[in-house]
């Protein structure tokens, strides 16, 4: 491992262009459970029976908003009761260093803004919990914390219709200007791509490792698991991401340039 940690290094050096794409295993760290992965809190079906695809589908949430609020609040809750981890904190600093650093994230509970990533450099596919907002009327609301704990589903103050949270349910459109964002930048070139804690399900999240390779970059994927997409990339570092930002941050030389607390657990 020390030597694929070397090889990653290298190329992270010699990068102009990085795109970063983040899934749930990069938030693992935090508490928050996975998705498909290890540990995944959504494996199987929901108490009710149902594939947490169709209890978690912009269409529950028209039919029957309580049971599609009951996962959300889970979702929620979970977010609610973590903090931003020190890779999240690692890849801000990487993008400090790295102007051309990109994040390309799955997750929808704002770590890497918390850390410290620049608004401009993010692109959230999957949207985020917060804010809250009424499609019936356009009402937007910041109290997710204190409808988390209230009745479900959280009402409209102006109208009573059901508030949502900016996140895209299953079922639903990927936002336009996301993908739009995402695929100027892909169409630019990126010399180095870095998928951590995704099993890469997504044409969004192939497509820019595909294109990085047919044009001789270098690809890695950070994931304890083997993916679609392990056989696909330069390297597979069989790591936390924790684990394998703390090792690259100190190999490259950007430790000095961060705090020594962040070398400790988050929270």
């Amino acid at each position: 491992m020390p030597q694929a940690i070397d090889t990653v290094a290298e190329a992270l050096r010699k990068a102009g262009r990085i795109l970063i794409i983040s899934g749930a295993g990069l938030s693992a760290d935090s508490g928050l459970p996975t998705y498909r992965g290890l540990g995944g809190l959504y494996n199987g079906h929901t108490t009710e029976g149902l594939p947490i695809e169709t209890a978690l589908s912009g269409n529950m949430l028209r039919r029957d908003p309580a049971l599609c609020w009951k996962y959300l609040a889970e979702l929620g809750k979970a977010c609610q009761g973590a903090l931003p981890n020190l890779a999240h904190r690692i890849i801000a600093a990487l993008q400090v260093q790295y102007p051309g650093c990109w994040i390309l994230t799955q997750n929808i509970d704002g770590y890497h803004l918390q850390a410290g990533s620049p608004p401009e450099r993010l692109i959230e596919i999957h949207g985020q919990l917060r804010p809250l907002f009424c499609p019936s009327c356009g009402f937007t609301s910041d109290e997710l914390d204190t409808c988390l704990h209230g009745p479900l589903p959280p009402r409209c103050e102006d109208c009573g219709g059901v508030l949502r949270p900016s996140v895209v349910l299953f079922g639903e459109m990927l936002p336009a200007r996301a993908l739009q964002t995402l695929q100027e930048r892909v169409d630019m070139g990126f010399d180095l791509v870095m998928s951590v804690g995704t099993t890469a399900s997504f044409p969004y999240v192939v497509e820019p490792l595909l294109q990085v390779r047919d044009a001789g970059g270098f690809s890695v994927e950070i994931n304890p698991e083997r993916t679609a997409i392990s056989d696909m990339v330069d390297v597979h570092l069989a790591m936390g991401a924790v684990a394998a930002f703390q090792s690259l941050a100190a190999t490259i030389g950007l430790v000095s340039e961060i705090s020594a607390d962040w070398f400790m657990p988050a929270g």
